[in-house]
């Protein structure tokens, strides 16, 4: 088994979806040592009776009401089982482990002044697949108080986890798995619950599937010049020379490597000395879309590996300190673009397919086709598909309204900015499948069988295998293509 151990060091997005994915998580010697550290600033704290947020005092609009002693002792215990809210049906297994390894992480920076028993039960949860139930929606994107709470109560011995197939109490589950619930003191349970662990975790979940879009966008633009015999010279290395962005360079660099060995790299081979905007600015276009989903991943990563609580614990001062690290404000914002740039690339291939449905019917013009031309059939839905990513692309972090007595007067928004990243993905998906359709329909009225380019024949490879084993009507071909998408 793949062994992850979280180290003083940054955690990579690829470490983390290699813990989703079932890799074992261990904790490095100087990640305790610095975890302890930390909590004993907490400690010195509850011994010096100073009043600090949400361990000698209440929260929200209670921050300035004193605990007495006895106060002290359950005020954690309480903060987990009143702040778990949420509404709509469980997320699924990948996004609760995708949030209990940000939130582990998050403590072994050491500024959560969590215990090491804390760090050590979320290793356990995640080692031994323990996976609390979860509502879909319960998070403005300050904190993810109420989503997080329902990890935390299973980490007590309380709430719903799956665990070997089962829904099962969180104490049962946690006795399946021989593991003892955690017994909770000063700071851990804020510690467990304030923290972005869903917004953060699902974010990474979509950042990486975002990459991999963009490499599908290249394949379907890439099969359709093929198609209508587009000029190539939109790829010539010179224009990313004369434009140096990495995103734009790095597109045309696929597109062309995808082409390699297609006559349309031969000189002479297009059929206008310019084409349609939707084939010519697609390194552009695609790599705005690369552009921002590498935005999106810094944004995660720094999240990943922010001490984000508050207040935070600070061993070099000595000093708990009230502050906003729980606000994933650039987190939000870069999935907020992320969505623009996947509506873009939705609308260059929906442009695109208009192209290849007006040239498929001049070669219908001598009389009906062979056989079933699935693409055609989906281009009506590719622009309903369009017109619904459009409209995923409004904002999501402007959106939130005041909490709490008007004391959390500000959110982020940043799970519903990633969530509607994710259903764009959904939909922009869709339609680099109708549109690779359409592109072998078109390819599959020629006279002779064109000859392709290494990458553009592999995908139309693809294409014609979901065809000839999934069920013969557009939808199952279109959802066969899908689960088998050329990259």
């Amino acid at each position: 088994m793949t062994t992850v151990t979280i180290t003083e060091a940054p955690l990579s997005i690829e470490d983390l979806l290699a813990v989703v994915d079932g890799a074992e998580v261990r904790l490095s010697d100087g990640v305790r040592a610095r975890i302890a550290a930390g909590r004993a600033v907490v400690d010195q704290a509850l011994a010096g009776g100073a009043a600090v947020y949400g361990l000698t005092t209440q929260v929200g609009h209670g921050k300035d009401t004193r605990l007495s002693d006895e106060e002290i002792a359950g005020e954690q215990r309480f903060l987990v089982l009143s702040h778990a809210g949420g509404t709509g049906p469980p997320l699924p297994a990948a996004t609760v482990r995708a949030a209990l390894a940000v939130r582990l992480n998050g403590i072994a920076r050491g500024g959560s002044g969590a215990a090491p028993a804390v760090a050590d039960i979320l290793s356990a949860m995640l080692n031994s697949g323990v996976h609390p139930v979860v509502p879909r929606t319960g998070s403005v994107g300050a904190g993810d108080l109420g989503q997080m709470a329902f990890l935390a109560q299973v980490a007590i011995g309380q709430g719903l986890a799956g665990y070997a197939g089962e829904v099962l109490p969180g104490g049962e589950a946690l006795r399946r798995a021989g593991i003892a619930p955690l017994a909770l003191g000063g700071k851990d349970g804020l510690a467990l619950i304030s923290a972005n662990g869903i917004s953060v975790g699902h974010a990474a979940l979509v950042a990486a599937r975002a990459g991999r879009a963009a490499q599908a966008a290249d394949v379907a633009a890439a099969l359709s010049m093929e198609a209508t015999r587009s000029n190539a010279s939109v790829l010539h290395p010179a224009v990313g020379q004369a434009k140096p962005i990495p995103g734009q360079i790095a597109a045309a660099d696929h597109v062309r490597e995808l082409l390699a060995g297609s006559p349309l790299l031969d000189p002479g081979a297009a059929r206008s000395v310019q084409d349609p905007l939707s084939f010519r600015v697609v390194p552009q276009v695609h790599g705005a879309l690369r552009e921002f989903v590498t935005a999106a991943r810094s944004a995660v990563t720094a999240e990943l590996n922010a001490a984000a609580d508050n207040p935070l614990v600070s061993p070099p001062d000595q000093a708990l300190i009230s502050n906003g690290n729980f606000h994933p404000m650039v987190l939000a914002i870069s999935f907020d673009a992320l969505r623009v740039a996947l509506a873009h690339a939705g609308q260059l291939s929906e442009r695109r397919m208009a192209h290849l449905w007006d040239a498929t019917f001049q070669r219908l013009a001598g009389g009906p086709p062979p056989g079933p031309l699935y693409g055609l059939a989906l281009r009506y839905p590719a622009a309903a598909l369009y017109t619904e990513l459009k409209q995923l692309a409004a904002p999501a972090s402007l959106d939130v309204p005041p909490q709490d007595l008007g004391i959390e007067d500000h959110g982020t928004g940043a799970p519903l900015s990633v969530s509607k990243a994710d259903a764009a993905l959904d939909l922009l998906e869709d339609l680099l499948a109708c549109e690779l359709l359409l592109a072998s329909d078109l390819l599959g009225l020629a006279p002779d069988r064109p000859a392709l380019g290494s990458g553009t024949a592999a995908a139309r490879r693809v294409v014609e295998h979901a065809i000839a084993t999934a069920d013969p009507r557009p939808d199952a071909v279109h959802r066969a293509l899908r689960e088998a998408f050329p990259r």
